[in-house]
C-alpha cells in the first residue's frame, strides 16, 4: 500500500470520528473508514477478476432421480490459461464450463489431477485470464491474521467474506467420506465463510496472496450450516501444481504398497499374529519395483477366496517414531516426504518389532497407488 493512501486513510478516519461525535452518525458516502477496510476492498478488487465459477455437468450414471445435473464450484487463474480448483468439484464430469468475472462462459478441460490433496488443474482456450493470483506462504500464517475468501457459495457469484486464520488442524480432525485428501497432513482452519459452491476458491492474506484453497466446512450436524471454514494449505497446493505441470503426477512420498486398517481384521487373526492392539496398518500388496519392495517390506498372503492367511504380512505401527492408528496415518506421514528421502518404519513381523528404512521413489504417470 502506498504512503499517500495510508495518510489519506488516517485523515478520513479522523474526519469520520469527528463527524460521529458531532452528528451521531458516519456519512454513508465515506464508507471506507479504517485502513483495514481499505485493505479488504483493495484485495477484493485486485483478485475478483481471477476468480471463476465452475459448472460440472455430471455423468448420467452419477445422478439419482430429481438430482441437479450441474454441480457448481469455484476456481481461480494462477496462469493465463490455467485454473486451480478442488478435484471433488470436477469429479465424475461429463463436461465442464467456466464463467469469468464478467459473465463470459467458456469450456474447460482437465489438465491435471491430484486426488491425494483434492486438487485439479483446468485449461481454458480462446480466453486469457483477466487477472492471475500468486501464492504466498501458508506456513507463515499467524493465528488471528485476516483472511479473505472468494467464490460462488450457493451459486451466488463473486461472493466475498472475511475472517481470520485460526489454526492448522491435523487431518484426523477433518474426517472425510469421499476417499479424497488422504495425503493432506493438516488443514487450514478459518472463520471466513466457506459454503457449498466455495470449493476450489482462493483464501487470500492481506497482501492478496493465495495462502489456501477452500475445501469444505465443519458443522455440528447436517442441519446446521458449516461455520468453520476448511482449506488446503497454499504451500501444499503450490507444490502439487509445480509437480503436475513438470511431471504430470504429484511427487509426495509414497510406499507404493496397499494398506488396510488392523480394525478390519477379525480379532482372532490379530491374536494369532501376537497383536494386543488394533492400532496400525497391515501391508497387503507390495508391487515389484516399488519403494516398499526395494526396502523388503512383506505383503500378505491370501487364498483363492481372498481370505488372509497366516502369517500376516508386515504391520506398520510407527512412522519416523510417530505411532500410527491406521493406514490413513501412514499415508499422510509418508506423503510429507519427497522422493529421495528416507522414512523409518517400525513394523511388527513374526511377532517381533523390526525397523525398516524405505527410500522413497519418484512417482510415475502409471503409479497411482499410495
Amino acid at each position: 500500500m502506498k504512503a499517500g493512501r495510508i495518510v489519506g486513510a488516517a485523515l478520513l478516519l479522523s474526519a469520520a470520528v469527528t463527524g460521529a461525535y458531532l452528528t451521531g452518525r458516519v456519512s454513508a458516502q465515506r464508507a471506507l473508514v479504517t485502513p483495514d477496510e481499505i485493505n479488504t476492498v483493495e484485495v477484493t478488487q485486485n483478485a475478483l477478476q481471477a476468480v471463476v465459477r465452475i459448472d460440472n455437468r455430471l455423468q448420467r450414471d452419477q445422478l439419482q432421480p430429481g438430482d441437479d445435473p450441474i454441480e457448481t464450484g469455484t476456481g481461480f487463474f494462477y496462469k493465463k490459461d490455467l485454473i486451480v480448483t478442488n478435484y471433488h468439484v470436477i469429479e465424475f464430469q461429463d463436461s465442464l464450463s467456466v464463467t469469468l468475472y464478467n459473465g463470459r462462459k467458456v469450456s474447460a478441460k482437465i489438465e491435471g489431477v491430484d486426488p491425494g490433496i483434492d486438487i485439479a488443474i483446468l485449461r481454458v482456450t480462446g480466453v486469457t485470464a483477466p487477472k492471475t493470483l500468486s501464492f504466498g506462504s501458508s506456513a507463515r500464517l499467524i493465528p488471528g491474521q485476516k483472511l479473505t475468501a472468494m467464490g460462488t457459495p450457493l451459486k451466488i457469484p463473486n461472493f466475498v467474506s472475511t475472517g481470520i486464520f485460526s489454526v492448522m488442524a491435523t487431518a484426523d480432525n477433518v474426517p472425510r467420506n469421499d476417499n479424497l485428501g488422504g495425503e493432506i497432513g493438516e488443514y487450514l482452519m478459518t472463520t471466513a465463510s466457506i459454503q457449498q459452491g466455495n470449493s476450489g476458491g482462493p483464501i487470500l492474506d492481506s497482501r492478496g496472496a493465495v495462502v489456501g484453497v477452500a475445501d469444505a466446512n465443519a458443522a455440528p450436524n447436517n442441519l446446521v450450516p458449516g461455520v468453520i471454514g476448511i482449506a488446503i494449505p497454499g504451500d501444499l497446493v503450490k507444490q502439487s501444481l509445480d509437480d503436475l505441470e513438470k511431471i504430470g503426477v504429484p511427487q509426495r512420498g509414497t510406499l507404493g504398497a496397499s494398506l488396510i486398517d488392523l480394525t478390519t481384521l477379525p480379532p482372532a487373526l490379530r491374536q494369532l499374529a501376537g497383536l494386543s492392539s488394533s492400532e496400525g496398518a497391515l501391508v497387503m500388496d507390495v508391487p515389484a519395483g516399488s519403494a516398499a519392495a526395494r526396502a523388503g517390506l512383506r505383503g500378505s498372503l491370501r487364498n483363492s477366496s481372498d481370505q488372509l492367511l497366516a502369517p500376516l504380512g508386515d504391520i506398520i505401527v510407527a512412522v519416523d517414531g510417530v505411532r500410527v492408528l491406521n493406514s490413513f496415518d501412514v499415508t499422510r506421514l509418508v506423503a510429507a516426504k519427497r522422493p529421495g528421502q528416507t522414512v523409518n518404519l517400525r513394523v511388527w513381523r513374526n511377532k517381533k518389532s523390526v525397523d525398516v528404512k524405505v527410500t522413497l521413489l519418484k512417482r510415475t504417470l502409471q503409479q497411482t497407488g499410495r
